[in-house]
């Protein structure tokens, strides 16, 4: 769908018919991509982070959190688990944890490349050279937010960091062949309707393949523990314009989502998403990795999850969920 700037203001501002622009998300996306809900297994394998962005609880001057950082040798164990236990598609993500360089992320792409499953990257900034040799060894996918267009905000937000570098990152994964993953986040300080438009037709702009869309969370050992947050209401009207934008792209239902609300994911299932992304790490990890409170932290169930999604009448994809596109 063709959407200006002005009627994507328009339409985020209006909660009064946001049931109707769910359910019309909800109808575009089934007309594009389908009924298929595609699982992706999460393993977040460090908590060290070089970086000291100032609403993320594993920030670098976080000092009160554990810090953690699995073996190679653990970290192909859980991802052989994970595929064993049905998933198609592997998600590593960390912190910008510089100890996992390129020759040990290409050992450990190559050995979890193995389990005949998608591999997706989500470790922050890195060089071309880096991203090439992740691409050569195996890696399909690569997830990197840019949260928000707003470069003054953006720079007030991570500070000694670079929207511009940012941008040129994810020009580099895209020029390299990956399925290229971005997002933003809703309700951050300062950050207004006319902003996240802004977000999202650049998202549409990139022509991302995956689209992330979650509520801002005040974490209590960050600068920002005052602030209010986002809401979900308005984190789901974001994601479902973006299903208006962007048809036929992979859209994940945000853990962040249900860490508002005990049926957030059902929620933005419900509203245009098509993608889950269940935690297969331990309990104790689950904790370690908080980048914002309340996340939820109990042990990947798959009965519950499929359970819950053929409640609402959809069903567990069966492939590794690219994205196919329509255009």
């Amino acid at each position: 769908m063709i959407l200006n700037k002005k009627e994507i203001i328009r339409i985020l501002s209006d909660e009064r018919r946001e049931q109707q622009l769910w359910q019309k998300a909800n109808k575009v996306r089934q007309e594009n991509v389908g009924d298929d809900v595609h699982l992706r297994g999460l393993i977040e394998f460090s908590n060290i982070c070089r970086n000291n962005c100032m609403y993320c609880g594993i920030r670098k001057d976080n000092k009160t959190i554990c810090r953690y950082r699995m073996s190679e040798e653990e970290l192909i164990s859980t991802a052989e688990k994970a595929a064993q236990m049905g998933f198609k598609t592997i998600v590593m993500q960390s912190g910008e944890d510089m100890y996992y360089n390129k020759e040990r992320l290409c050992r450990i792409i190559e050995k979890i490349k193995k389990f005949d499953v998608a591999i997706t990257l989500s470790i922050g900034e890195r060089t071309y050279e880096e991203y090439k040799a992740f691409r050569e060894a195996g890696a399909d996918r690569y997830l990197m937010r840019i949260e928000t267009t707003d470069k003054d905000l953006y720079h007030k937000l991570d500070p000694n960091m670079s929207w511009q570098h940012r941008y040129e990152c994810l020009l580099m994964i895209k020029e390299l062949g990956y399925e290229l993953g971005s997002g933003i986040m809703v309700g951050l300080p300062e950050q207004s309707i006319e902003s996240i438009a802004d977000d999202l037709l650049f998202l549409k702009d990139i022509s991302v393949d995956m689209a992330g869309i979650g509520p801002f969370i005040p974490h209590p050992q960050t600068p920002l523990a005052k602030e209010t947050g986002g809401t979900l209401e308005l984190s789901l009207r974001t994601m479902a314009v973006m299903r208006l934008l962007m048809p036929d792209i992979n859209i994940p239902a945000t853990t962040a989502m249900e860490s508002l609300h005990p049926q957030g994911r059902i929620k933005a299932l419900q509203a245009g998403a098509n993608v889950v992304m269940p935690n297969v790490n331990s309990v104790e990890y689950m904790k370690l990795y908080e980048l914002y409170p309340h996340k939820p932290t109990q042990g990947f169930s798959q009965s519950d999850i499929v359970k819950k999604i053929e409640s609402i009448g959809r069903c567990i994809g069966k492939g590794y969920g690219a994205h196919q596109r329509k255009n």
